[in-house]
Parts: structure tokens; C-alpha cells; sequence
């Protein structure tokens, strides 16, 4: 289950209820699948071969066509990072920078955990969505944010997209925005 810090204050929000009615409340769809259907070799790995991609699509194929059908998204992947990922800290460099998008980025945690730092409304700030598997965030088009890793510096994560060429970031400057984890 997701839990919220918001930075400002440092409050945290951790009961189920009061983070999908603040979610709700800045426009951050979110959502949670059965865990329990991802097949037990999958649960903890983070080396995958296109097969179990394609195995943790077949999965939860029901519930990708179901937020596509929603949202509008027409294509589909499966990301993972870890350790072993290549040039990993390029590339948490390379997303540890405040951006924005033409449309919303969906991420759907199958292992793992993540987290999307986010900018709230006026009142709120930046805020922190820390992830685990079975939640399912997709930040609004145009929304200042970014997404990294949590301590454990593993992931796996179905994505979801509008377009073909995938989310095209643009950099956001935000004088309000201080980097803490």
C-alpha cells in the first residue's frame, strides 16, 4: 500500500483510505492490483528475460486493457532496475530531475518499490508517493515530477503509454523544489 510524505510538514499518510482521498484530491489516480495472481518465481525477481515480461503483461492483461480502455493508453511494457541494471546511476540520475509530460506517466509496481516525488497543489507542496507492488499511480499530464528508486534499488513496473515514442520529459526549473529524501 502506498504511503504519502508531504515535504513541507513531513506529515506522513499511511492509512489506505486518507492516501486515495489525497491522491484524489491532487488529481494522482491511484489504484491497487492482486498481487497474489503474479506467479510466485516473478514476485522477487528483478533480472527478467522478454519471456517473463511478456508473462507479467499476460498476467495482469485484464486490468492493463481495463486502465487503457479508461485512459486512452494504446501501448504497454514491463521496466525493471536493480543492481544489475546497466549504467543504473546514469540512469536514476537521468530521473531524479523535476519534468513534466504531454501525458500522464503510469507505473503499475509488480516487485519492488519506487517512489514519485510529485508537485502538489499550493497548499500542499511537493510530496513523496512511496510505492510498493500491487500499487498502480498515474501522475497527471503536465504535473511536475519525478520518480526514483527506494533503498532497496530494485523495481518492476508495467508502464503505460499514449503515445508511441513513450513519455518525452520536459525539465521543469522550480525554485520551490529542494532535493531531500
Amino acid at each position: 500500500m502506498a504511503q504519502i510524505r508531504i515535504r513541507n510538514t513531513g506529515v506522513r499518510i499511511e492509512d489506505e483510505q486518507e492516501v486515495l482521498s489525497f491522491l484524489n484530491n491532487q488529481n494522482v489516480l491511484y489504484e491497487h492490483w492482486d498481487m497474489s495472481k503474479l506467479p510466485v518465481e516473478l514476485k522477487e525477481k528483478f533480472v527478467l528475460s522478454d519471456e517473463e515480461k511478456q508473462q507479467i503483461l499476460a498476467t495482469y492483461d485484464a486490468e492493463i486493457k481495463d486502465l487503457a480502455s479508461r485512459r486512452g493508453y494504446q501501448i504497454w511494457d514491463v521496466i525493471t532496475l536493480s543492481e544489475a541494471t546497466p549504467n543504473l546511476e546514469e540512469l536514476l540520475q537521468k530521473f531524479e530531475a523535476v519534468h513534466t509530460h504531454t501525458e500522464d506517466e503510469i507505473r503499475a509496481i509488480t516487485a519492488g518499490k519506487g517512489i514519485f516525488i510529485i508537485k502538489g497543489s499550493e497548499d500542499v507542496g511537493y510530496f513523496d508517493v512511496e510505492l510498493e507492488a500491487g500499487d498502480v499511480i498515474s501522475v497527471p499530464e503536465s504535473t511536475p515530477h519525478f520518480f526514483t528508486l527506494m533503498d532497496n534499488r530494485k523495481i518492476v513496473a508495467v508502464r503505460l503509454f499514449i503515445e508511441k515514442e513513450g513519455w518525452i520529459a520536459t525539465p521543469f526549473e522550480d525554485p520551490e523544489f529542494v532535493s531531500s529524501k
